[in-house]
């Protein structure tokens, strides 16, 4: 990193404590669980006001003209948090809106989300959704905290198009996800569009690396909680962290951590730097596919290592899990991101 970036960096994970504080409780989350729409508006606005939801627009349009480095390095902070609010859809699909609209995201007064994925094993976006004459026509699965939505920017044959959420000719219907939030399906005949031309899978292969980053947020606390939890937790009268066994699985949590983070930041930094087509797949892909296999692992292991406490509802430590179990299959599982990293990676030629 630059030092200009270093000191971004720093400054975001500093503004992020006001939504995240690092190590605080998690009453808020919780208040918000199986709820509609699943996050706080206020909060959203909070967020527009320090200028998250146009982090990555350009400054020509009102934003902050940041790089994925730094986005990165804020959504890491706020999954750490579990802050349920869909700052990085948002964030990823933001620099596509035309101006109307936009303004209207980066003052806080509208939610948008991408709706791309027509099937379980989707890869190609918007295949099956038509566009013409001013009407799309299409259904879209998983959208991410869709039912607290203002706009869908929907991808379709060709680019996207923009939809006002209560538009005639569109419809929803909820569904909560493991983490208290929700997806919605998404059904369009013949909403009124606006189109919004390329930069669909850009935005996408982006939402999927602040993904993986919030992934990181979640695995990082999650170890960081366990580690606490060893410290404290005596067995035959010792601490159960002092037991050989139990520090070799915390090792090699640590090494899970430490590979997801090398992995985010080598991808960010590429992207940043001008990566594109197949090369820039292929670094969202490594990305986000450790991003979700170590997520998993080292939130179950958390789990594991508290015990019988990890299981209940009422520790926090579970709801790192159930969060990761969301970001894991959230804009491409792994086992989607380790198949087009195949297909896009002159690595795996070698």
């Amino acid at each position: 990193m630059t030092p200009e970036v270093q000191e971004n960096v720093r400054m975001l994970r500093d503004s992020a404590a006001a939504v995240a504080p690092p190590g605080g409780g998690l009453q808020r989350v919780r208040g918000l669980r199986f709820g509609t729409p699943g996050f706080d508006h206020g909060v959203w606005r909070q967020m527009a006001e320090m200028g998250w939801t146009g982090l990555r627009v350009p400054e020509a349009a009102g934003g902050a003209g940041l790089g994925l480095t730094e986005a990165c390095a804020l959504t890491e902070a706020l999954g750490g948090g579990l802050v349920p609010e869909p700052l990085a859809p948002c964030m990823a699909v933001a620099p596509l809106l035309p101006g109307d609209m936009l303004r209207r995201v980066l003052e806080g007064d509208a939610v948008v989300v991408p709706a791309w994925q027509e099937r379980a094993d989707a890869v190609e976006p918007g295949a099956d959704t038509v566009a013409e004459g001013g009407r799309v026509t299409g259904l879209k699965l998983f959208v991410p905290m869709g039912a607290g939505a203002d706009l869908f920017l929907v991808a379709v044959r060709g680019g996207a198009v923009l939809v006002e959420a209560g538009a005639a000719g569109v419809s929803m219907e909820a569904a909560h996800t493991q983490d208290g939030g929700h997806c919605v399906t998404l059904r369009l005949d013949g909403a009124a569009y606006r189109d919004v031309g390329a930069g669909m899978q850009e935005a996408l292969d982006d939402a999927a690396l602040l993904t993986a980053a919030a992934l990181l947020g979640v695995m990082e606390r999650a170890f960081a909680m366990t580690l606490d939890f060893m410290r404290t937790r005596k067995q035959f009268g010792r601490a159960i962290g002092s037991f050989q066994a139990l520090q070799h699985r915390a090792a090699d949590l640590q090494v899970q951590v430490a590979l997801t983070r090398a992995s985010i930041e080598s991808a960010a930094a590429a992207l940043d730097a001008g990566a594109h087509g197949p090369a820039r797949q292929a670094a969202v892909s490594r990305a986000k596919a450790r991003a979700a296999e170590a997520g998993m692992r080292v939130a179950r292991e958390a789990i594991q290592l508290h015990g019988g406490v990890g299981y209940t509802d009422e520790y926090d430590v579970g709801l790192y899990l159930r969060r990761a179990m969301v970001l894991a299959n959230q804009f491409g599982s792994a086992r989607l991101h380790r198949a087009r990293f195949a297909a896009t990676s002159p690595e795996a030629d070698e």
